[in-house]
């Protein structure tokens, strides 16, 4: 089962990389930049939290974000401690040529399947997914 997934996924990346690449976006940045299409103006914690990214491995991904200037990162106003991320213009202007992407790879990977099929592989995938995410805070 793990390797199905793993392959579905590896797939899914090979291609989204193919599409985002006629962009200029790297692959790594397509789920900040959707989650933040989502919501704009979110902490660093709330991205790594809706990506479900490591902190470390978001602050790496957003500066470089920031160097390509998709995103702006600026300190809270009522607390300073906290920086807030936002899309620039660029990043905003994305959502129309890339989002389609994502429609178009899952028509693809659903070609030939039921959609009664696709709906009980979701329900169980985020079970499993769940479970997975549960055995986190369990000790060995």
């Amino acid at each position: 089962m793990a390797f199905q997934i793993r392959r579905a996924h590896l797939a899914f990346d090979r291609l989204l990389s193919m599409r985002l690449a006629r962009h200029g976006i790297k692959s790594g940045y397509y789920n900040y930049l959707r989650a933040l299409w989502i919501k704009d103006r979110v902490t660093q914690r709330d991205l790594s939290d809706a990506t479900r990214v490591t902190e470390t491995t978001t602050v790496a991904l957003l500066k470089g974000m920031d160097d390509e200037g998709l995103i702006e990162r600026v300190r809270d106003s009522v607390d300073k401690r906290k920086i807030l991320v936002t899309l620039t213009p660029l990043g905003r202007s994305l959502e129309p040529e890339i989002l389609p992407h994502a429609a178009e790879l899952n028509a693809i990977a659903t070609r030939g399947i039921d959609a009664a099929e696709i709906r009980t592989f979701i329900k169980v995938a985020r079970k499993i997914a769940a479970n997975l995410e549960k055995a986190f805070g369990e000790s060995d």
